[in-house]
């Protein structure tokens, strides 16, 4: 087992790739502490977990709230003594688009829409960056991977989501600097297209178009994307921090 013994923290683990990985580590021998907004939705991945063989904790917790999110963290230390890995997959989007391509999207993008993905896909990965970091500097190990997207190199009407993953990008390579001292590898995955309950919601004109831009003709399935999770929080990867690792069948090569 790539993950015996090993404690991880998932967010936005109720479904698609964060429940796809949670199930994937605790079959590798992980306890996995199970975040998500929606309770219903994790804790029918920690029944999945435990049916499976496996062990699991919900833990909730707003990731935009600091308070919340190192109660959290406390919490998981409390239960089982330590927290190795750290996955931060919770995002969200909030475009700005009705038809896409069309010029002057930038005008639809209201400040609501622009905070609400800003405060989850950026803050909330560094605020549970921060406040893992405090259990893993102690114990002179960590694993932490962040989550960030294609749609950081720009994408009509997401002008939030893009500069939110793309952010994502910068504190992951300035983690990977700081905390390299303390043997904590700090790496980010970017996927393309999967199988999620955000990529069901494209209207099926704009999925087309996407699918003839894949080489590979097809989304990613999300346990596709947890076997680079599953990498990433190994030690097979001790020698790898700072990266940003694209899981897009092929979309970006090229650009």
């Amino acid at each position: 087992m790539r993950l015996k013994d090993r404690i991880a923290l998932i967010t936005g683990a109720g479904q698609g790739i964060g429940r796809a990985t949670a199930m994937r580590f605790a079959a590798e021998g992980a306890r996995v502490a199970v975040n998500d907004v929606d309770q219903s939705a994790g804790e029918q991945t920690v029944a999945a977990i435990a049916q499976a063989g496996g062990e699991a904790l919900f833990v909730p917790a707003d990731v935009t709230d600091r308070a919340q999110v190192e109660a959290m963290v406390q919490t998981i230390v409390e239960r089982w003594g330590r927290l190795d890995i750290l996955i931060n997959n919770a995002g969200i989007t909030r475009d700005a688009l009705t038809v896409r391509l069309k010029d002057g999207e930038i005008q639809k993008m209201d400040e609501a829409a622009w905070d609400a993905v800003l405060n989850v896909n950026l803050k909330g990965t560094f605020l549970c960056a921060q406040a893992a970091a405090v259990p893993m500097i102690r114990q002179n190990y960590g694993k932490i991977v962040n989550t960030a997207s294609v749609g950081m190199c720009g994408n009509i009407g997401q002008a939030n989501y893009s500069a939110s993953k793309a952010g994502v990008v910068g504190l992951t390579r300035t983690l990977a600097l700081e905390l390299a001292r303390y043997h904590i590898n700090v790496n980010c995955i970017a996927p393309g297209g999967v199988k999620t309950r955000m990529t069901a919601a494209i209207p099926e004109k704009i999925m087309d178009g996407l699918l003839q831009r894949i080489p590979f003709r097809r989304l990613a399935e999300p346990e596709e994307v947890a076997a680079l999770h599953l990498f990433l929080a190994s030690d097979e990867s001790a020698y790898i921090t700072g990266q940003v690792i694209f899981i897009d069948g092929g979309l970006t090569v090229g650009t």
